[in-house]
């Protein structure tokens, strides 16, 4: 029997990605001084307002340096993204900056001492995951949402008289058949910001080609099946429309819903922080496994505990896919055969501590190109592991 699946992205205009910018936009900063600093970065926008709370870290010198600068990085993040409106403009909005110093008891767990390697960050449970539904190994729905809305901001940013505006979310339902292969789209939603007087036939005109450019041969639908702004206008939008949190669009940042999610966010975090770099090393090696044939999709869990170094567990689930029992794999996993799994390990193996962040602030962090967004950005998705898991099985 066949199944309907939908995924959602959204734009780097809404509020809660304007939030996870920003709180990258910090942490880049700080690595950019400092490669080992700490951040936890959480911001909040609203009406003309953005903002920022969380623990840091950083040598004396560095951190004046630093504090005197985040404000017109702020801003700078802000203007690119776009905008210029009267109640959400990035020359005027008020800024307010609370970050203070990192938790002593925090930072005893995480930093090595005394022979003992770093440990991680905070407990937690992250997951990665990889099929064959599109040549990036993503879940089909979610990758054309993201796609989409990347190739709309594009348009908008390439002619300055856009009706477009920054804030827009899309939504793609796709059908499959009873063995889980793509069929194609049954509907598609976009939900756009646009300038005063335009209309929905205005923006149907511009947007349906690109849509049309972004999916498969076969796949456009009619515009009975081809919902824009149901509302009927979205003229007020960004943080002057709804209040924006960093980490808020957890499921767009990852699989769409597609795959598992241990619940921890992003955007903000260095790379001690678990929450980010084990989910990127899931998927890492989820992708590597299924680039390398052994099957056809893949999730991998890793839990660690605060202040500890190895993980806790390591789980893998090929489905019925692999080429062997799925337990095979999974202690190969955990005894650090492919790569290491310490805080440290995947850090050290992806280049983590590189100013790197602020390209998967919208869009997805999984799913892109290594190194797409300049040297060391996406690592985690190169397909450079085949060889070691290849060897670690014989």
């Amino acid at each position: 029997m066949s199944y309907l699946f939908t995924s959602e992205s959204v734009s780097e205009g809404h509020p809660d990605k304007v939030c996870d910018r920003v709180s990258d936009t910090v942490l880049d900063l700080f690595l950019s001084y400092e490669p080992e600093a700490r951040v936890a970065c959480e911001t909040m926008a609203t009406t003309n307002r953005i903002i920022l709370a969380g623990e840091v870290r950083a040598s004396a010198d560095n951190l004046d340096r630093i504090m005197a600068e985040i404000e017109s990085c702020v801003r700078a993040a802000i203007k690119d993204i776009g905008y210029e409106q009267e109640k959400f403009h990035h020359a005027d909005f008020e800024f307010q900056n609370y970050l203070h110093e990192q938790s002593a008891h925090i930072a005893q767990g995480v930093d090595a001492n005394s022979g003992k390697d770093e440990g991680a960050g905070d407990q937690g449970l992250m997951f990665g995951y990889a099929c064959r539904e599109t040549d990036e190994l993503m879940p089909a729905p979610i990758h054309y949402s993201h796609q989409i809305l990347k190739k709309l901001a594009s348009v908008r940013k390439a002619n300055k008289d856009s009706i477009l505006g920054p804030d827009s979310k899309s939504q793609v339902t796709l059908r499959y058949d009873d063995s889980g292969a793509v069929l194609g789209v049954d509907k598609l939603v976009i939900s756009t910001q646009h300038a005063s007087g335009a209309s929905v036939n205005d923006i149907r005109k511009l947007i349906t080609p690109v849509v049309a450019d972004i999916l498969p041969e076969g796949w456009m639908v009619g515009e009975d099946d081809f919902l824009i702004n149901p509302t009927g206008r979205f003229e007020i939008g960004g943080p002057d429309g709804d209040a924006g949190l960093t980490g808020r669009k957890i499921i767009v940042d990852t699989y769409g819903g597609a795959a598992p999610h241990g619940g921890g966010a992003f955007s903000g975090k260095d790379p001690t922080k678990v929450d980010r770099s084990a989910a990127y090393a899931a998927r890492y090696l989820a992708k590597n496994i299924v680039a390398a044939e052994l099957a056809e999709k893949c999730t991998i869990q890793i839990a660690y505990a605060i202040g500890v170094a190895t993980p806790v567990s390591v789980y893998v689930n090929t489905y019925g896919t692999g080429r062997m029992d799925d337990s095979i794999l999974a202690n190969i996993l955990t005894k650090g055969e492919v790569m290491g799994l310490t805080p440290r390990s995947i850090r050290e193996h992806l280049g983590l501590n590189k100013p790197i962040y602020v390209p998967s602030s919208a869009y997805g962090h999984f799913g892109r190109i290594a190194g797409e967004a300049g040297p060391g950005s996406f690592s985690w998705e190169a397909r450079d592991l085949i060889d070691n898991l290849l060897a670690a099985i014989g």
